[in-house]
């Protein structure tokens, strides 16, 4: 059986071992990020090397920690550590924040290339970060400049945001009060709830859905693990969290109602999460071919078949991904063709990801199934982060928007190929 791959690196931070009991016992205290502990402010951070250096670096060490990280339900220390001392958080800000622009339109293959890497890694921190790089981009689009200026000062300091766009039993509001606003409510699968202090919801208000930016830092914040069991996605610390009473100014409503769902950025941005998904399907077909290697089953004609397959599906993965990333940074104006291309990217990505999983798990037996394997740990967060929503609805908008062109099929998205 294949090992997982040795430690790189950073072996001199021993974290503490958090046991599952006591994550999941219901209401806890909003953990303190690195960003409460760090009193001046970082950017990217050059000690480090380049981008692509401290990316490599970042993922080896997520890659290393993964199976301890999904065992206790908890992201390691040093991992969290890392995100800020290694400019993974500062790199999506603008430039002109102390960035390194990697949400810009001309960046789009660093962006794709990152969460492919994330996600390769540990799918729980491709998510994570996946949703911080939204929460920037929603600031940066429909913010001021006032509001991406405390952002990035927070996320300089070592702050993660994300986007929390779920609601539960009882929807976050927004009512007024003296002196602003006051939330109701709470939101439900919310990733990293206890983890992420500045984040972005989404509240229901009487002109309608508005983005809020709050400040989680040093609040009692209410919130409760104890419904996350899943198969996968462990360590992503998704859960609810009540956000009664809590008041806000009003420079704290991002932009205007109804821009949260604004197309094409609200579905066309999902090849971000496609990305990450693509990330993790490529890891478990290098992790097939090394096993296949190992056991000299290479030259056996079913397992040539199987890994034809992976390697198809996997191939066809990132052809779309690529693509509608492209799309998106290149032609938003096309704010359908966008639409309708990443709708179909969710597809696509799915269906290899379910192929390569049960093909790898029929070839390698039932060891894809054992502890410690990685392949194990991998399928169940992928099997897990594919449970996208209204993944049906999706597919048949594109396939409506196809219905209705009045172009031929291979002209749909050639603008993205020009």
């Amino acid at each position: 059986m294949l090992q997982p791959r040795p430690a790189f690196g950073w072996n001199d931070f021993v974290p503490p071992r958090v046991g599952l009991r006591e994550q999941r016992r219901g209401t806890i205290k909003m953990r303190a990020s690195a960003a409460t502990k760090l009193p001046s402010e970082t950017g990217r951070s050059e000690g480090h090397g380049s981008w692509a250096d401290r990316l490599a670096g970042f993922t080896r060490l997520c890659e290393e920690r993964a199976a301890e990280a999904d065992e206790t339900c908890h992201l390691d220390p040093a991992v969290t550590r890392a995100l800020h001392e290694m400019g993974i958080l500062a790199e999506p800000l603008p430039e002109n924040r102390d960035g390194g622009g990697l949400l810009g339109a001309p960046h789009w293959p660093r962006l794709h290339e990152a969460l492919r890497s994330l996600g390769a890694a540990d799918l729980s921190i491709g998510r994570l970060f996946e949703g911080h790089c939204n929460a920037i981009d929603l600031l940066q689009r429909y913010g001021t400049s006032a509001q991406l200026d405390s952002l990035a000062s927070s996320v300089r300091r070592g702050a993660m945001t994300g986007v929390w766009g779920a609601d539960g039993k009882d929807p976050l509001c927004i009512e007024r009060s003296k002196g602003g606003w006051i939330l109701r409510g709470g939101k439900i699968l919310a990733s990293g709830a206890d983890f992420l202090s500045r984040p972005l919801v989404t509240a229901n208000s009487e002109a309608g859905q508005r983005i809020v930016l709050l400040e989680l830092q040093g609040e009692e914040a209410r919130v409760d693990l104890s419904r996350w069991t899943p198969q996968g996605m462990r360590s992503s610390a998704t859960g609810s969290i009540d956000l009664s009473g809590i008041t806000i100014p009003d420079e704290n409503l991002i932009g205007e109602p109804g821009d949260f769902m604004r197309q094409p950025y609200f579905s066309g941005g999902s090849w971000r999460f496609c990305a990450v998904h693509l990330g993790a399907i490529e890891r478990l077909v290098d992790l097939y071919l090394s096993q296949l290697r190992a056991r000299q089953r290479g030259e056996d004609p079913y397992q040539l078949q199987r890994v034809a397959i992976c390697l198809a599906a996997a191939r066809t993965a990132a052809s779309w991904t690529r693509a509608a990333a492209r799309h998106l940074a290149l032609k938003a104006d096309d704010a359908q063709g966008c639409v309708a291309l990443s709708n179909l990217t969710r597809g696509v990505t799915e269906r290899a990801a379910l192929d390569v999983m049960d093909t790898i798990q029929r070839g390698i037996g039932l060891a894809s199934f054992m502890r410690p394997d990685p392949i194990e740990r991998i399928s169940r967060d992928l099997r897990t982060y594919l449970r996208q929503p209204v993944p049906d609805l999706a597919m048949a908008d594109a396939a409506r928007f196809a219905l209705t062109a009045s172009v031929p099929v291979h002209e749909l998205w050639n603008a993205d190929e020009n």
